[in-house]
């Protein structure tokens, strides 16, 4: 077999119907789309949300609509677990950017959570912008401290 003889299954490829292009066709006249009304129109149909005239669900039920609260603070979350003890060792300084570098968060602009998740066995000094009491905790537990920084000021935009 060579490459000027592959050939795909048979049945595998149809043909496009080709409507409205005379009766002998099997869809002339009419095309398919019945008589009059107006999806038998070109540019004719109406709308996913549409309800043939009745006031439309996502009009009757306001509540289900919500708005977005433009001055939610979206935090990077980090938990103890994946603090590794290779990348940040005793004594060592816990900061956003060590954070971003380590692979752990996206972006040092964005404010940092630290949470309690697992356990930490070295004093460690973190500048977050919140912490869970749990973390505090187990920080202060380990010999290490937590320094709360102020919140960025982010556009309001693409938060």
């Amino acid at each position: 077999m060579q490459l000027h003889d592959l050939r795909p299954a048979p049945g595998a490829k149809r043909k496009r119907k080709r409507v409205g292009r005379g009766i002998a066709a099997g869809q002339g006249k009419t095309a398919g789309r019945g008589t009059k009304g107006q999806n038998a129109r070109s540019g004719g149909g109406v709308p996913p949300y549409f309800e043939g005239g009745q006031l439309p669900i996502v009009r009757r039920l306001p509540q289900i609509r919500g708005f977005v609260n433009i001055f939610k603070v979206h935090y990077q979350p980090v938990n103890l677990k994946r603090l590794d003890p290779e990348r940040f060792p005793a004594g060592s300084e816990v900061t956003p950017e060590h954070l971003e570098k380590a692979g752990l968060i996206r972006s040092a602009r964005r404010p940092v959570v630290l949470l309690g998740d697992g356990e930490i066995d070295r004093p460690l000094h973190f500048k977050v912008h919140r912490v869970s009491q749990s973390a505090r905790a187990k920080v202060e537990a380990a010999g290490g401290t937590v320094e709360i920084l102020p919140l960025p000021r982010l556009p309001m935009r693409g938060r």
